[in-house]
Protein backbone atom coordinates (compact mmCIF):
# COMPACT_ATOMS: atom_id res chain seq x y z
CA UNK A 1 0.00 0.00 0.00
CA UNK A 2 2.82 2.42 0.58
CA UNK A 3 4.51 1.94 -2.72
CA UNK A 4 1.26 2.62 -4.39
CA UNK A 5 0.66 5.67 -2.65
CA UNK A 6 4.23 7.14 -2.96
CA UNK A 7 3.90 6.05 -6.61
CA UNK A 8 0.76 8.12 -6.90
CA UNK A 9 2.19 11.13 -5.19
CA UNK A 10 5.15 11.13 -7.64
CA UNK A 11 2.78 10.77 -10.75
CA UNK A 12 0.55 13.82 -8.85
CA UNK A 13 3.60 15.41 -8.60
CA UNK A 14 5.16 15.25 -11.51
CA UNK A 15 1.87 16.17 -13.72
CA UNK A 16 2.06 19.73 -12.73
CA UNK A 17 5.51 20.21 -13.84
CA UNK A 18 4.87 18.00 -17.42
CA UNK A 19 1.50 19.80 -18.13
CA UNK A 20 2.63 23.33 -19.25
CA UNK A 21 5.58 21.69 -20.86
CA UNK A 22 3.12 19.66 -23.01
CA UNK A 23 1.03 22.78 -23.36
CA UNK A 24 3.82 25.02 -24.62
CA UNK A 25 4.50 22.02 -27.30
CA UNK A 26 1.35 22.27 -28.93
CA UNK A 27 1.19 25.93 -29.00
CA UNK A 28 4.77 25.69 -30.83
CA UNK A 29 2.91 23.08 -33.12
CA UNK A 30 -0.16 25.15 -33.84
CA UNK A 31 2.77 27.99 -34.77
CA UNK A 32 4.20 26.05 -37.42
CA UNK A 33 1.78 26.13 -40.31
CA UNK A 34 1.65 30.12 -39.94
CA UNK A 35 5.72 30.65 -39.89
CA UNK A 36 5.41 28.02 -42.92
CA UNK A 37 3.50 30.42 -44.64
CA UNK A 38 4.81 33.56 -44.38
CA UNK A 39 8.04 31.76 -45.17
CA UNK A 40 6.96 30.05 -47.73
CA UNK A 41 6.09 33.92 -49.31
CA UNK A 42 9.61 34.99 -48.42
CA UNK A 43 10.84 32.12 -50.52
CA UNK A 44 8.58 32.93 -53.39
CA UNK A 45 9.48 36.77 -53.45
CA UNK A 46 13.47 35.30 -53.42
CA UNK A 47 12.43 33.59 -56.61
CA UNK A 48 12.32 37.31 -58.19
CA UNK A 49 14.66 39.54 -60.09
CA UNK A 50 16.95 40.78 -59.42
CA UNK A 51 17.61 37.50 -58.42
CA UNK A 52 18.04 34.17 -60.64
CA UNK A 53 16.37 31.71 -58.30
CA UNK A 54 13.28 30.80 -60.74
CA UNK A 55 12.94 27.65 -59.50
CA UNK A 56 12.30 28.42 -55.46
CA UNK A 57 8.62 29.27 -56.49
CA UNK A 58 7.85 25.32 -57.00
CA UNK A 59 8.87 24.84 -53.48
CA UNK A 60 7.06 28.05 -51.91
CA UNK A 61 3.96 26.47 -53.89
CA UNK A 62 4.39 23.07 -52.60
CA UNK A 63 4.83 24.24 -48.91
CA UNK A 64 1.72 26.48 -49.40
CA UNK A 65 0.02 23.95 -50.55
CA UNK A 66 1.14 21.58 -47.54
CA UNK A 67 -0.33 24.32 -45.52
CA UNK A 68 -3.95 24.95 -46.94
CA UNK A 69 -4.35 21.34 -47.93
CA UNK A 70 -7.74 20.63 -45.05
CA UNK A 71 -7.90 23.61 -43.68
CA UNK A 72 -10.80 25.24 -42.23
CA UNK A 73 -11.56 28.68 -44.46
CA UNK A 74 -11.07 30.55 -41.38
CA UNK A 75 -7.52 29.15 -40.72
CA UNK A 76 -6.74 29.52 -44.46
CA UNK A 77 -7.86 33.43 -44.87
CA UNK A 78 -5.06 33.75 -42.30
CA UNK A 79 -2.55 31.51 -43.79
CA UNK A 80 -2.81 32.81 -46.92
CA UNK A 81 -2.84 36.69 -45.72
CA UNK A 82 0.96 35.49 -43.82
CA UNK A 83 1.61 33.99 -47.35
CA UNK A 84 1.00 37.40 -49.20
CA UNK A 85 2.74 39.36 -46.63
CA UNK A 86 5.29 37.21 -46.87
CA UNK A 87 6.02 37.67 -50.40
CA UNK A 88 4.27 41.16 -50.93
CA UNK A 89 6.10 43.25 -48.19
CA UNK A 90 9.75 42.98 -49.67
CA UNK A 91 8.58 42.88 -53.22
CA UNK A 92 7.15 46.22 -53.45
CA UNK A 93 9.11 48.06 -50.44
CA UNK A 94 10.28 50.05 -52.95
CA UNK A 95 6.92 51.45 -53.35
CA UNK A 96 8.18 53.02 -50.03
CA UNK A 97 11.36 55.10 -51.37
CA UNK A 98 10.27 58.23 -51.06
CA UNK A 99 7.30 58.56 -49.87
CA UNK A 100 7.55 56.72 -46.21
CA UNK A 101 6.44 53.53 -45.21
CA UNK A 102 2.91 54.09 -44.87
CA UNK A 103 1.53 54.14 -48.56
CA UNK A 104 3.35 50.98 -48.89
CA UNK A 105 2.52 48.80 -45.88
CA UNK A 106 -1.13 50.09 -47.32
CA UNK A 107 -0.11 48.86 -50.61
CA UNK A 108 0.71 45.37 -48.97
CA UNK A 109 -2.04 45.09 -46.53
CA UNK A 110 -4.70 45.34 -49.31
CA UNK A 111 -2.94 43.30 -52.26
CA UNK A 112 -2.46 40.58 -49.38
CA UNK A 113 -6.20 40.04 -49.30
CA UNK A 114 -6.51 38.81 -52.28
CA UNK A 115 -3.88 36.23 -52.18
CA UNK A 116 -5.93 35.44 -48.45
CA UNK A 117 -9.06 35.01 -50.50
CA UNK A 118 -6.89 32.74 -52.25
CA UNK A 119 -5.37 30.84 -49.66
CA UNK A 120 -9.32 29.99 -49.02
CA UNK A 121 -10.13 28.92 -52.97
CA UNK A 122 -7.02 26.26 -52.92
CA UNK A 123 -8.29 24.77 -49.36
CA UNK A 124 -11.57 24.24 -50.62
CA UNK A 125 -9.98 22.26 -53.48
CA UNK A 126 -7.43 20.55 -51.48
CA UNK A 127 -9.59 17.72 -51.25
CA UNK A 128 -10.67 17.17 -54.52
CA UNK A 129 -9.54 14.42 -56.97
CA UNK A 130 -6.67 16.00 -58.97
CA UNK A 131 -6.42 18.84 -56.89
CA UNK A 132 -3.40 20.81 -57.99
CA UNK A 133 -4.87 21.67 -61.27
CA UNK A 134 -8.30 23.35 -59.50
CA UNK A 135 -5.32 25.27 -56.78
CA UNK A 136 -3.11 26.24 -59.75
CA UNK A 137 -6.24 27.93 -61.68
CA UNK A 138 -7.70 29.53 -58.00
CA UNK A 139 -4.24 31.30 -57.80
CA UNK A 140 -4.44 32.38 -61.67
CA UNK A 141 -8.14 33.34 -61.08
CA UNK A 142 -6.45 35.80 -57.71
CA UNK A 143 -4.27 37.03 -60.26
CA UNK A 144 -6.92 38.16 -62.68
CA UNK A 145 -8.48 39.82 -59.72
CA UNK A 146 -5.52 42.34 -58.71
CA UNK A 147 -4.56 43.14 -61.66
CA UNK A 148 -8.15 44.97 -62.17
CA UNK A 149 -9.54 45.95 -58.72
CA UNK A 150 -9.06 48.22 -56.98
CA UNK A 151 -8.41 51.59 -58.94
CA UNK A 152 -8.38 49.49 -61.92
CA UNK A 153 -5.49 47.24 -60.67
CA UNK A 154 -1.94 46.29 -59.65
CA UNK A 155 -0.67 43.52 -61.85
CA UNK A 156 3.11 43.63 -59.67
CA UNK A 157 3.98 40.44 -58.65
CA UNK A 158 2.47 37.87 -60.63
CA UNK A 159 4.20 34.90 -60.93
CA UNK A 160 5.14 34.97 -64.76
CA UNK A 161 7.11 38.25 -63.53
CA UNK A 162 9.57 36.01 -61.82
CA UNK A 163 10.33 33.60 -64.85
CA UNK A 164 12.31 35.46 -67.23
CA UNK A 165 15.43 33.18 -66.61
CA UNK A 166 13.19 29.93 -65.95
CA UNK A 167 12.80 26.90 -68.03
CA UNK A 168 8.90 27.91 -68.19
CA UNK A 169 9.18 30.94 -69.67
CA UNK A 170 8.14 29.96 -73.60
CA UNK A 171 4.84 29.15 -72.54
CA UNK A 172 4.42 32.96 -72.25
CA UNK A 173 4.27 32.84 -76.38
CA UNK A 174 1.49 29.94 -75.83
CA UNK A 175 -1.01 31.90 -73.95
CA UNK A 176 0.62 34.77 -72.00
CA UNK A 177 1.24 35.06 -68.29
CA UNK A 178 -1.78 33.45 -67.02
CA UNK A 179 -0.46 30.59 -68.69
CA UNK A 180 2.94 30.78 -67.40
CA UNK A 181 2.12 31.95 -64.57
CA UNK A 182 -0.50 28.89 -64.45
CA UNK A 183 2.34 26.39 -64.99
CA UNK A 184 4.63 27.04 -61.89
CA UNK A 185 1.69 26.92 -59.74
CA UNK A 186 0.49 23.65 -60.92
CA UNK A 187 3.99 22.63 -60.96
CA UNK A 188 4.51 23.21 -57.43
CA UNK A 189 1.48 22.46 -55.86
CA UNK A 190 1.97 18.73 -58.18
CA UNK A 191 5.49 18.71 -56.86
CA UNK A 192 3.72 18.69 -52.86
CA UNK A 193 0.92 15.99 -53.92
CA UNK A 194 4.31 13.69 -55.03
CA UNK A 195 6.15 14.03 -51.98
CA UNK A 196 2.45 13.44 -49.90
CA UNK A 197 1.79 10.57 -51.70
CA UNK A 198 5.02 8.88 -51.33
CA UNK A 199 4.80 9.56 -47.49
CA UNK A 200 1.74 8.25 -47.34
CA UNK A 201 2.51 5.55 -49.50
CA UNK A 202 5.62 4.54 -47.06
CA UNK A 203 3.16 4.66 -43.89
CA UNK A 204 -0.07 2.67 -45.67
CA UNK A 205 1.64 0.53 -48.22
CA UNK A 206 -1.14 1.59 -50.39
CA UNK A 207 -1.79 4.66 -52.90
CA UNK A 208 -4.44 5.47 -55.67
CA UNK A 209 -2.37 4.50 -58.74
CA UNK A 210 -5.11 7.57 -59.97
CA UNK A 211 -3.78 9.87 -57.63
CA UNK A 212 0.12 9.19 -58.60
CA UNK A 213 -0.65 9.21 -62.12
CA UNK A 214 -2.46 12.94 -61.58
CA UNK A 215 0.31 14.14 -59.31
CA UNK A 216 3.21 13.41 -61.52
CA UNK A 217 1.32 14.72 -64.90
CA UNK A 218 1.04 18.10 -62.15
CA UNK A 219 4.91 18.25 -62.12
CA UNK A 220 5.74 16.66 -66.04
CA UNK A 221 3.10 18.53 -68.41
CA UNK A 222 4.07 21.69 -67.40
CA UNK A 223 7.92 21.10 -68.67
CA UNK A 224 7.23 18.68 -71.20
CA UNK A 225 4.90 22.14 -72.17
CA UNK A 226 7.71 24.55 -71.80
CA UNK A 227 10.16 22.44 -73.85
CA UNK A 228 7.76 21.88 -76.62
CA UNK A 229 6.62 25.52 -76.61
CA UNK A 230 10.39 26.50 -77.17
CA UNK A 231 9.56 25.91 -81.03
CA UNK A 232 7.13 29.33 -80.81
CA UNK A 233 10.35 31.51 -79.64
CA UNK A 234 12.41 32.83 -82.86
CA UNK A 235 14.86 36.01 -83.31
CA UNK A 236 14.11 35.99 -86.87
CA UNK A 237 13.66 38.88 -88.67
CA UNK A 238 10.49 38.68 -90.56
CA UNK A 239 10.49 42.66 -91.88
CA UNK A 240 14.14 43.51 -91.70
CA UNK A 241 15.79 44.90 -88.83
CA UNK A 242 16.50 48.41 -87.78
CA UNK A 243 19.19 49.70 -85.70
CA UNK A 244 17.90 51.58 -82.52
CA UNK A 245 19.28 53.46 -80.09
CA UNK A 246 18.84 53.98 -76.69
CA UNK A 247 19.06 57.10 -74.40
CA UNK A 248 19.61 57.22 -70.96
CA UNK A 249 20.45 60.74 -70.01
CA UNK A 250 20.23 60.51 -66.33
CA UNK A 251 18.63 62.57 -63.64
CA UNK A 252 20.77 64.95 -61.54
CA UNK A 253 20.08 63.37 -58.66
CA UNK A 254 17.44 60.31 -57.18
CA UNK A 255 14.59 61.50 -55.74
CA UNK A 256 11.01 63.10 -56.34
CA UNK A 257 12.66 66.76 -56.11
CA UNK A 258 14.61 65.65 -59.50
CA UNK A 259 11.41 67.14 -61.00
CA UNK A 260 12.33 70.53 -59.83
CA UNK A 261 15.37 69.98 -61.94
CA UNK A 262 13.52 68.95 -64.93
CA UNK A 263 15.38 71.38 -67.31
CA UNK A 264 18.32 69.69 -66.05
CA UNK A 265 16.74 66.12 -67.37
CA UNK A 266 16.28 67.31 -70.69
CA UNK A 267 19.72 69.16 -71.57
CA UNK A 268 21.05 65.58 -69.93
CA UNK A 269 19.30 63.56 -72.72
CA UNK A 270 19.58 66.43 -75.15
CA UNK A 271 23.36 65.86 -74.32
CA UNK A 272 24.13 62.28 -74.25
CA UNK A 273 21.81 62.17 -77.46
CA UNK A 274 24.95 64.67 -78.89
CA UNK A 275 27.40 62.69 -77.51
CA UNK A 276 26.17 60.10 -80.00
CA UNK A 277 25.68 62.20 -83.10
CA UNK A 278 29.42 62.75 -82.33
CA UNK A 279 30.53 59.40 -82.05
CA UNK A 280 28.30 58.39 -85.30
CA UNK A 281 30.15 60.78 -87.12
CA UNK A 282 33.65 59.96 -86.42
CA UNK A 283 32.45 56.36 -87.14
CA UNK A 284 32.68 54.96 -83.74
CA UNK A 285 29.39 53.66 -83.68
CA UNK A 286 26.69 52.91 -86.25
CA UNK A 287 24.06 55.10 -86.95
CA UNK A 288 20.80 54.94 -85.46
CA UNK A 289 17.86 54.77 -87.92
CA UNK A 290 15.68 55.49 -84.49
CA UNK A 291 16.45 56.93 -80.93
CA UNK A 292 14.33 55.92 -78.02
CA UNK A 293 14.42 59.02 -74.93
CA UNK A 294 12.61 57.24 -71.77
CA UNK A 295 9.48 58.64 -70.19
CA UNK A 296 10.18 62.33 -68.21
CA UNK A 297 13.37 63.11 -70.30
CA UNK A 298 11.18 66.28 -70.85
CA UNK A 299 9.11 67.51 -68.11
CA UNK A 300 9.01 70.87 -69.80
CA UNK A 301 6.16 70.82 -72.33
CA UNK A 302 7.82 71.65 -75.69
CA UNK A 303 4.81 72.46 -77.54
CA UNK A 304 4.71 75.46 -74.51
CA UNK A 305 8.10 76.54 -73.63
CA UNK A 306 10.12 77.56 -76.84
CA UNK A 307 13.36 76.38 -75.03
CA UNK A 308 12.52 73.02 -74.38
CA UNK A 309 11.28 72.87 -77.54
CA UNK A 310 14.79 74.27 -79.42
CA UNK A 311 16.55 71.77 -77.27
CA UNK A 312 14.91 68.58 -78.23
CA UNK A 313 14.89 70.01 -81.84
CA UNK A 314 18.69 70.17 -81.88
CA UNK A 315 19.50 67.14 -80.20
CA UNK A 316 17.00 65.46 -82.96
CA UNK A 317 18.62 67.18 -85.62
CA UNK A 318 22.20 66.52 -84.57
CA UNK A 319 21.29 63.08 -84.45
CA UNK A 320 18.94 63.17 -87.59
CA UNK A 321 17.40 60.21 -87.04
CA UNK A 322 13.43 60.49 -85.92
CA UNK A 323 13.15 59.93 -81.87
CA UNK A 324 10.89 59.27 -79.45
CA UNK A 325 10.78 62.07 -76.44
CA UNK A 326 8.90 61.29 -73.11
CA UNK A 327 7.38 64.57 -72.11
CA UNK A 328 4.84 65.58 -69.57
CA UNK A 329 2.10 68.13 -71.94
CA UNK A 330 -1.00 70.14 -71.07
CA UNK A 331 -3.69 70.32 -74.16
CA UNK A 332 -6.57 71.42 -73.60
CA UNK A 333 -6.57 71.84 -69.68
CA UNK A 334 -5.63 68.32 -68.92
CA UNK A 335 -2.05 67.14 -68.39
CA UNK A 336 -0.64 63.84 -70.34
CA UNK A 337 2.14 61.63 -69.80
CA UNK A 338 3.37 61.53 -73.55
CA UNK A 339 5.37 60.18 -75.92
CA UNK A 340 6.53 62.72 -78.91
CA UNK A 341 7.28 61.14 -82.55
CA UNK A 342 10.07 63.79 -83.32
CA UNK A 343 11.24 64.31 -86.67
CA UNK A 344 14.46 65.71 -87.61
CA UNK A 345 13.43 67.52 -90.73
CA UNK A 346 9.22 68.00 -89.50
CA UNK A 347 9.72 68.37 -85.68
CA UNK A 348 6.75 66.55 -83.63
CA UNK A 349 4.66 64.79 -85.94
CA UNK A 350 2.57 62.18 -83.78
CA UNK A 351 2.19 61.52 -80.26
CA UNK A 352 0.80 58.41 -77.69
CA UNK A 353 -0.49 59.66 -74.72
CA UNK A 354 -0.19 56.83 -71.65
CA UNK A 355 -3.66 54.93 -70.90
CA UNK A 356 -3.06 53.14 -68.25
CA UNK A 357 -2.04 55.58 -65.48
CA UNK A 358 -0.51 54.91 -61.95
CA UNK A 359 -2.75 55.83 -58.79
CA UNK A 360 -1.41 57.67 -56.21
CA UNK A 361 1.47 58.18 -58.21
CA UNK A 362 -0.48 60.17 -61.86
CA UNK A 363 -3.88 60.48 -60.34
CA UNK A 364 -4.98 60.52 -56.62
CA UNK A 365 -8.13 57.96 -55.95
CA UNK A 366 -10.61 59.81 -53.51
CA UNK A 367 -8.52 63.22 -53.50
CA UNK A 368 -10.75 64.44 -50.61
CA UNK A 369 -10.46 61.54 -48.22
CA UNK A 370 -6.66 61.35 -48.71
CA UNK A 371 -6.37 64.79 -48.53
CA UNK A 372 -8.14 64.55 -44.76
CA UNK A 373 -5.45 62.09 -44.02
CA UNK A 374 -2.58 63.09 -45.29
CA UNK A 375 -2.61 66.71 -46.87
CA UNK A 376 1.49 66.34 -48.15
CA UNK A 377 0.41 63.75 -50.78
CA UNK A 378 -2.70 65.96 -52.22
CA UNK A 379 0.23 68.43 -52.78
CA UNK A 380 2.69 66.20 -54.62
CA UNK A 381 -0.47 64.98 -57.02
CA UNK A 382 -1.61 68.32 -57.37
CA UNK A 383 -3.00 67.87 -60.64
CA UNK A 384 -4.37 64.38 -61.92
CA UNK A 385 -2.94 63.13 -65.32
CA UNK A 386 -5.60 62.12 -68.00
CA UNK A 387 -6.15 59.00 -70.01
CA UNK A 388 -5.12 58.58 -73.18
CA UNK A 389 -7.77 56.57 -75.50
CA UNK A 390 -5.56 54.76 -78.00
CA UNK A 391 -2.76 52.40 -78.81
CA UNK A 392 0.69 54.03 -79.48
CA UNK A 393 2.02 52.59 -82.91
CA UNK A 394 5.09 55.00 -84.14
CA UNK A 395 6.56 54.68 -88.06
CA UNK A 396 9.99 55.62 -87.24
CA UNK A 397 11.45 55.14 -90.24
CA UNK A 398 10.16 52.76 -91.22
CA UNK A 399 9.61 50.30 -88.39
CA UNK A 400 6.66 50.51 -86.50
CA UNK A 401 7.31 50.78 -82.82
CA UNK A 402 4.72 50.29 -80.10
CA UNK A 403 4.96 52.23 -77.33
CA UNK A 404 3.89 51.02 -73.64
CA UNK A 405 4.91 53.77 -71.10
CA UNK A 406 6.82 52.28 -67.80
CA UNK A 407 3.50 51.21 -65.66
CA UNK A 408 1.54 49.69 -68.54
CA UNK A 409 4.07 46.89 -69.18
CA UNK A 410 2.52 45.27 -66.15
CA UNK A 411 -1.03 44.79 -67.47
CA UNK A 412 -1.68 42.12 -70.37
CA UNK A 413 -3.95 44.20 -72.18
CA UNK A 414 -1.77 47.70 -72.63
CA UNK A 415 1.02 45.74 -74.35
CA UNK A 416 -1.17 42.94 -77.03
CA UNK A 417 -3.27 46.62 -78.06
CA UNK A 418 0.47 47.95 -79.53
CA UNK A 419 1.44 44.28 -81.03
CA UNK A 420 -2.39 43.74 -82.69
CA UNK A 421 -2.12 47.24 -84.09
CA UNK A 422 0.57 46.42 -85.92
CA UNK A 423 4.29 47.02 -84.01
CA UNK A 424 6.97 45.09 -84.95
CA UNK A 425 8.92 45.83 -81.76
CA UNK A 426 8.22 46.94 -78.44
CA UNK A 427 9.64 49.91 -76.64
CA UNK A 428 8.83 50.16 -72.70
CA UNK A 429 10.13 53.97 -72.40
CA UNK A 430 10.31 54.50 -68.20
CA UNK A 431 11.01 56.58 -65.26
CA UNK A 432 12.74 54.79 -62.34
CA UNK A 433 14.52 57.78 -60.75
CA UNK A 434 12.23 58.16 -58.11
CA UNK A 435 12.65 54.95 -56.56
CA UNK A 436 16.70 54.87 -56.15
CA UNK A 437 18.71 51.75 -56.56
CA UNK A 438 15.79 49.56 -55.69
CA UNK A 439 14.65 46.46 -57.08
CA UNK A 440 11.55 48.05 -58.91
CA UNK A 441 13.91 48.48 -62.49
CA UNK A 442 14.75 44.74 -62.12
CA UNK A 443 11.33 43.92 -61.59
CA UNK A 444 10.09 45.90 -64.46
CA UNK A 445 12.89 44.59 -66.59
CA UNK A 446 12.03 41.05 -65.83
CA UNK A 447 8.23 41.68 -66.86
CA UNK A 448 10.00 43.48 -70.38
CA UNK A 449 12.08 40.07 -70.83
CA UNK A 450 8.25 38.16 -70.70
CA UNK A 451 6.60 40.36 -72.87
CA UNK A 452 9.23 40.02 -75.39
CA UNK A 453 8.19 36.00 -75.56
CA UNK A 454 4.45 36.72 -75.16
CA UNK A 455 4.46 38.67 -78.35
CA UNK A 456 7.94 36.93 -80.48
CA UNK A 457 8.87 40.91 -80.26
CA UNK A 458 12.26 42.85 -79.30
CA UNK A 459 11.43 44.82 -76.79
CA UNK A 460 13.87 48.28 -75.67
CA UNK A 461 13.25 49.81 -72.76
CA UNK A 462 15.03 53.45 -72.53
CA UNK A 463 15.12 54.55 -68.58
CA UNK A 464 16.04 58.17 -67.36
CA UNK A 465 18.58 56.65 -64.81
CA UNK A 466 18.57 52.46 -65.70
CA UNK A 467 18.51 49.59 -65.96
CA UNK A 468 18.06 50.39 -69.72
CA UNK A 469 18.18 47.59 -71.75
CA UNK A 470 17.51 46.02 -75.11
CA UNK A 471 15.54 42.62 -75.65
CA UNK A 472 15.72 40.32 -78.13
CA UNK A 473 12.47 38.60 -78.87
CA UNK A 474 13.42 35.05 -77.00
CA UNK A 475 13.89 37.27 -73.72
CA UNK A 476 17.54 37.44 -73.75
CA UNK A 477 19.09 41.08 -72.73
CA UNK A 478 21.57 41.73 -75.07
CA UNK A 479 22.83 44.78 -73.92
CA UNK A 480 22.21 46.79 -71.06
CA UNK A 481 23.37 50.42 -69.03
CA UNK A 482 24.17 50.89 -65.16
CA UNK A 483 22.28 52.86 -62.78
CA UNK A 484 22.56 56.07 -62.36
CA UNK A 485 24.92 56.87 -65.47
CA UNK A 486 24.60 58.55 -68.83
CA UNK A 487 25.02 55.93 -71.49
CA UNK A 488 23.35 54.92 -74.83
CA UNK A 489 22.98 51.99 -75.99
CA UNK A 490 23.26 51.11 -80.11
CA UNK A 491 22.34 47.37 -81.84
CA UNK A 492 20.27 46.21 -84.95
CA UNK A 493 17.43 44.20 -83.80
CA UNK A 494 14.75 42.36 -85.78
CA UNK A 495 11.30 43.76 -87.10
CA UNK A 496 9.20 40.76 -86.68
CA UNK A 497 5.03 40.76 -87.63
CA UNK A 498 4.12 37.25 -87.17
CA UNK A 499 1.18 37.08 -84.10
CA UNK A 500 2.03 34.02 -81.30
CA UNK A 501 -0.78 32.09 -79.91
CA UNK A 502 -0.68 34.15 -76.62
CA UNK A 503 -1.52 37.58 -79.33
CA UNK A 504 -4.20 35.84 -80.84
CA UNK A 505 -6.08 34.29 -77.93
CA UNK A 506 -5.75 37.40 -75.60
CA UNK A 507 -8.02 37.25 -72.71
CA UNK A 508 -9.01 34.10 -73.34
CA UNK A 509 -6.96 31.63 -71.72
CA UNK A 510 -7.48 33.59 -68.77
CA UNK A 511 -11.14 33.81 -68.98
CA UNK A 512 -10.58 29.72 -69.26
CA UNK A 513 -8.49 29.34 -66.39
CA UNK A 514 -11.24 31.40 -64.06
CA UNK A 515 -13.59 29.28 -65.09
CA UNK A 516 -11.90 25.99 -64.15
CA UNK A 517 -11.26 28.02 -60.76
CA UNK A 518 -14.73 28.30 -60.83
CA UNK A 519 -15.77 25.39 -61.32
CA UNK A 520 -13.10 23.63 -58.67
CA UNK A 521 -15.22 25.66 -56.15
CA UNK A 522 -18.59 24.98 -57.24
CA UNK A 523 -17.11 21.01 -57.12
CA UNK A 524 -15.86 21.37 -53.59
CA UNK A 525 -18.70 23.45 -52.09
CA UNK A 526 -21.06 20.66 -53.47
CA UNK A 527 -19.13 18.02 -52.36
CA UNK A 528 -18.79 19.83 -48.46
CA UNK A 529 -23.59 20.44 -49.18
CA UNK A 530 -23.50 16.81 -49.37
CA UNK A 531 -21.02 15.70 -46.84
CA UNK A 532 -22.67 17.97 -44.41
CA UNK A 533 -26.11 16.77 -45.46
CA UNK A 534 -25.08 12.66 -44.88
CA UNK A 535 -23.61 13.73 -41.46
CA UNK A 536 -27.22 14.73 -40.74
CA UNK A 537 -28.79 11.90 -41.99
Amino acid sequence: MTVTATSVGDADQLEPRSAPASRWTARLLRLVPAAAAALSGVLLYVSFPPRTLWWLALPAFAVFGWVLRGRSWKAALGLGYLFGLGFLLPLLVWTGVEVGPGPWLALVAIEAIFVALVGVGVSAVSKLPGWPVWAAAVWIAGEAARARAPFNGFPWGKIAFGQADGVFLPLAAVGGTPVLGFAVALCGFGLYEVVRLVVEGRRTRAVRRSAAAVALLSVAVPVVGALAARTLVSDKAEDGTVTVAVIQGNVPRAGLEFNAQRRAVLDYHARETERLAAEVKAGKVAKPDIVLWPENSSDIDPFVYEDAYAVIDKAVKAIDAPVSVGGVVERDGKLYNEQILWDPVKGPTDTYDKRQIQPFGEYLPLRSLIGAINDQWTSMVSQDFSRGSKPGVFDMDGAKVGLVTCYEAAFDWAVRSEVTDGAQMISVPSNNATFDRSEMTYQQLAMSRVRAVEHSRTVTVPVTSGVSAIIMPDGKITQKTGMFVADSLVQKVPLRSSETPATKLGILPEIALVLVAAGGLGWAIGAGVRGRRAGDA
